[in-house]
């Protein structure tokens, strides 16, 4: 008697799991925005966002991390066969390696938002270099050197972009199961 209760509950406090999983539309709290811009300066960041210290945290950790990704070349010349030579300076990396690679002409921001408002979760950034046919390049996470390790980004600087995101069902919902 007792083993048919337990499992008549079990199955009773699934079943909303169930239905729940099988639903059609995606429900809104569970979308997911995403903010991403390709800012030039911090100024233009605050301009586009109104987030004076998301846009300079945003800046302070590209920068950080710019000798680390940046595209490293053995000389000046073979730097400024891909980037402006005017931006190929000597850099030293976190670890302590010198080379010749771009200056850091901007940075990336990605912030996910919640409404209308930012801060689910702490912003993201990335340093962006600019190549000499005025294309916009950000770290690929690949390691290699030169432009192995940079992505081309399609990007219009000092505009930031909302991108969706689904969240819990997205892949099904073309699908359906059972009729």
């Amino acid at each position: 008697m007792k083993r048919s209760k337990t499992t008549a509950l079990l199955l009773m406090s699934a079943a909303p799991l169930l239905l729940t999983a099988c639903q059609r539309e995606q429900p809104a709290e569970a979308q997911v925005q995403v903010r991403e811009g390709l800012y030039t300066s911090v100024q233009r960041c605050i301009e586009v966002t109104g987030e004076p210290d998301t846009c300079r945290t945003a800046f302070e950790q590209a920068r950080q991390q710019a000798a680390d990704a940046a595209p490293q070349y053995a000389s000046r010349a073979e730097c400024a066969q891909e980037y402006p030579a005017e931006q190929c300076v000597e850099q030293r990396t976190t670890a302590g390696h010198s080379f010749v690679g771009p200056m850091m002409a901007g940075f990336f921001l990605s912030q996910m938002m919640s409404g209308n408002r930012a801060g689910l979760a702490q912003p993201q950034a990335a340093p962006a270099w600019r190549d000499k046919s005025d294309g916009w390049l950000r770290p690929s996470g690949a390691a290699g050197a030169g432009r192995a390790a940079l992505t081309p980004v399609a990007a219009t600087p000092d505009r930031a972009t909302t991108v969706n995101r689904g969240g819990f069902g997205a892949s099904s919902r073309g699908r359906s199961v059972g009729g």
